[in-house]
């Protein structure tokens, strides 16, 4: 991984996500490309994922370009690190075409997000705007709530219910990033029901066993009707520091991302999020 994206609106949120970003990859040789994003046919009551309030503009302003100029003056004098490249960028567009733009022109292949932790997902749904970067955006993201803060990510929690096959794409993002901190791979199954795994589920099991053979992983399962009090459980128990999921799996992601639906709910403003994509 050496393009690696991080959105800016210069906001605190956005913030957080790049100090977690130049730490995460501190000893890896990046460049990091800022974008900033005039957006110019939002839908009015669109919500972005820490975008919301930006006016349509027929000309990038000045001010945006000042900002620009300090954030990498912020960023500099933050982190110096001579493995690390920076690139900035604002233009007009809207949100995602913006993004997927300059994905393809710049060869980006990954990204860091922030969000607003509790008020930026809990109520939001996979239509929203946030589930459209996440599911309609081609690139692995690493999703960091704004209450996260930087720790070396010694264990990536992996929920999966083995419904569906492993691509390659998918598990060397993985291992990419399990890589580079060295980090250990925990397995989740969460049994919701006593119903067995079927054929084909076993069958994925099997493969992912061989896929992660030269890694550190290990494989749970927890018995419990309520994913996302199961999911909570085992980030606890576990001590897991990022949680990885595979967005097309619409319903289980979805579930586990955005809908926790009680207050003792808290993974999704604490933990950041590895989404995978084939």
């Amino acid at each position: 991984m050496q393009q690696i994206l991080i959105p800016t609106d210069f906001s605190k949120n956005a913030w957080n996500a790049t100090t977690y970003a130049l730490q995460f990859f501190k000893n890896q040789n990046v460049t990091f490309h800022f974008l900033h994003i005039d957006i110019s046919m939002q839908a009015p009551g669109d919500k972005e994922l820490h975008f919301a309030g930006l006016a349509s503009k027929k000309e990038i302003s000045k001010s945006s370009k000042t900002e620009m100029n300090v954030w990498l003056k912020q960023v500099y004098a933050y982190h110096p690190n001579t493995r690390h490249t920076f690139k900035e960028a604002i233009i007009q567009a809207s949100f995602i075409d913006g993004i997927r733009d300059y994905n393809s022109k710049k060869n980006i292949e990954f990204m860091v997000m922030g969000t607003k932790g509790a008020s930026g997902l809990k109520e939001m749904t996979i239509g929203s705007k946030t589930g459209a970067v996440i599911t309609r955006v081609k690139c692995p993201i690493l999703v960091v709530p704004e209450d996260a803060r930087f720790k070396k990510p010694l264990t990536i929690g992996f929920p999966t219910d083995f419904n569906m096959l492993y691509k390659h794409r998918i598990i060397k993002t993985l291992l990419d990033v399990t890589k580079i901190n060295q980090s250990f791979i925990k397995v989740l199954r969460v049994a919701q029901n006593q119903k067995p795994l079927d054929n084909f589920q076993n069958t994925n099991r099997d493969l992912l066993k061989l896929q992660l053979n030269e890694t550190p992983h290990s494989f749970h399962v927890i018995e419990n009707p309520n994913l996302e009090n199961a999911l909570q459980s085992f980030v606890n128990s576990m001590q897991i520091d990022i949680v990885a999921m595979i967005a097309k799996n619409l319903n289980f992601f979805q579930r586990i991302l955005f809908k926790p639906q009680v207050a003792r709910i808290s993974y999704h403003m604490q933990i950041p999020f590895l989404v995978l994509h084939e």
